[in-house]
């Protein structure tokens, strides 16, 4: 299928565009996974096992979203910095 053909039928909205990705081969930008072993203290794995389960997650859960919490507001402390100057 054309572009031009693809891009009418999204923007016409009329037809499910679905069918006409081929989503096996979907990659997202940034999203590749790659395993890293850190060692923490064992007060370190408590306290995160008893924060895991007081919500409801796994252990590698919350220490990735606490990791992308941090980094995320690093990021926008440092863009804020930037457009203050």
């Amino acid at each position: 299928m054309k572009a031009k053909v693809f891009d009418k039928k999204f923007d016409d909205n009329k037809v499910d565009i679905i069918d006409d990705l081929e989503l096996s081969t979907l990659k997202r930008p940034n999203q590749t996974q790659k395993r890293v072993n850190v060692d923490f203290p064992v007060w370190v794995i408590d306290s995160l096992d008893k924060e895991a389960n007081r919500i409801g997650v796994t252990r590698q859960s919350i220490i990735k979203v606490w990791l992308v919490e941090r980094l995320e507001e690093q990021a926008a402390n440092k863009a804020l910095q930037r457009t203050n100057r």
